[in-house]
């Protein structure tokens, strides 16, 4: 079992005496079972409940009361009463007994001392039948696949990440760091895929994980089909989606088929909701707050950059690679910025951001945007000289701030651009420093101020 930064999280909301039944979201196999048994080491007593299976459902489809429920629960797992031990009460897959979820809200009003965390894959979809939380009464946190962070962690890197610590980091470390990420990049960061790469260093050996994972992925899509034509829409979907990560798309006719655009739409909603993807909408805002507009085509965000790889037989590309951004039209290395900045956030609610100016005259578009101490902040992931950003340029004549960043191969530099009377200051970041992007801009306010 890897530790993961999320742990600190977890002791946070353990520490916190007005603390609520937690409850974990995220897609199948991104460790949020694996996540809370490393977490329970922490209590005097774990429980763990799993509704998929039949004796767990019917504890809490049979009993009456909350104190009923929780005698059930101690007498059948064959654990002491939760008042006279600290217990973790854990709730696995929750979603196969939706009942379970609104019993979340008594176990916060009846028994705050017990500790209950609750997690489910398919989640999205049961709330979708008109089924909802109770209101105030639980916090959720988001479960992704592991950041760069946590896979540096897992191959026992400690040395490479105390001198990540260092903000700035020492040139000395550059070259190793490239290839670190290189790897993390092919690799992607689900938690078995990780784990299994971390005893081996061999991506030969990883296809038979990551086909497991697309068949799992498809058998629960299934389940939420409503008729033979959506199913079949689903399947085209899940066996064409992956290869576009990273791209703007449209529904209607998407990956040169013939379906529409409602129907198509649809069915990536339902992906969606299950979080192999996100859909990430541009703004046209150069400020706080962000508005999207969801009448321009959104841009495709998988679950994993290591399935995208993957599935699209694009790994060899990675290997012989030394410069990501002129690797595959720098698109993978774009789409995994994307995760990296995903997995800085916990909330559910947390999205990407790019910037798109579409008009007669001229079209930009910046890579993302990042909300930074009231400012949002410009990224470019791009190769090359400062002087052809040309989105950059349009964006930043137009924000109230000087501040704009690049990722590259490069080594850190921070450069004043001039560009038609304008006057900004850019910080080009090793890519893999992505994760460190909060301590960077501070530390590059501090550098133009000073």
């Amino acid at each position: 079992m890897i530790n993961r930064t999320l742990l600190q999280r977890l002791s946070e909301w353990r520490a916190n005496k007005d603390r609520k039944p937690l409850v974990l979201r995220g897609a199948r196999q991104v460790g949020k079972t694996t996540l809370v048994k490393i977490f329970s080491v922490q209590f005097e007593q774990f429980i763990h409940v799993n509704l998929e299976k039949k004796e767990d459902q019917d504890i809490f489809l049979e009993a009456e009361n909350v104190s009923e429920l929780i005698k059930t629960i101690s007498f059948v797992k064959n654990k002491e009463s939760f008042l006279t031990k600290e217990t973790l009460l854990f709730i696995d897959e929750i979603q196969e007994v939706p009942a379970a979820i609104n019993q979340l809200r008594y176990f916060y009003e009846e028994i705050p001392q017990l500790y209950v965390i609750a997690a489910g894959s398919l989640l999205e979809m049961v709330l979708s039948k008109r089924l909802k939380f109770p209101v105030g009464r639980v916090f959720f946190i988001q479960v992704r696949p592991f950041s760069f962070e946590e896979f540096l962690i897992a191959l026992n890197e400690e040395n490479t990440l105390a001198a990540l610590n260092e903000v700035p980091v020492e040139k000395y470390v550059h070259k190793k760091m490239l290839q670190l990420y290189h790897e993390y990049a092919l690799v992607g960061g689900m938690p078995e895929v990780v784990t299994t790469y971390a005893k081996n260093r061999d991506p030969l050996q990883l296809s038979d994980i990551y086909d497991s994972l697309l068949v799992s992925y498809i058998d629960d899509i299934e389940k939420y089909s409503r008729n033979p034509n959506q199913t079949q829409i689903l399947r085209f979907l899940m066996n064409n989606f992956i290869q576009k990560a990273g791209e703007r798309i449209t529904f209607g006719n998407f990956s040169n088929s013939n379906y529409k655009s409602r129907e198509m739409g649809e069915a990536f909603r339902i992906l969606e909701k299950n979080q192999l993807l996100k859909l990430t909408y541009p703004t046209t805002a150069e400020k706080l707050p962000i508005t999207i507009t969801k009448d321009r085509k959104p841009r495709l965000q998988v679950l994993d950059t290591g399935l995208v790889n993957y599935f699209s037989k694009i790994q060899h590309l990675l290997i012989t690679s030394d410069d990501l951004t002129n690797t595959y039209n720098g698109k993978i290395i774009e789409h995994l910025t994307g995760q990296e900045l995903l997995a800085l956030n916990y909330s559910p609610l947390h999205t990407l951001s790019f910037w798109v100016q579409e008009n007669a005259k001229a079209n930009a578009e910046v890579d993302f945007i990042y909300p930074y101490k009231g400012k949002l902040i410009p990224i470019e992931v791009k190769s090359g000289k400062k002087g052809i950003l040309k989105s950059l340029h349009i964006y930043m004549s137009r924000t109230n701030h000087k501040l704009a960043v690049r990722l590259y191969a490069g080594d850190i530099q921070i450069d004043t651009v001039q560009n038609q009377g304008m006057e900004y200051y850019l910080m080009s970041l090793p890519y893999y420093l992505v994760f460190k992007i909060d301590q960077y801009l501070n530390w590059f306010e501090n550098e133009i101020n000073n």
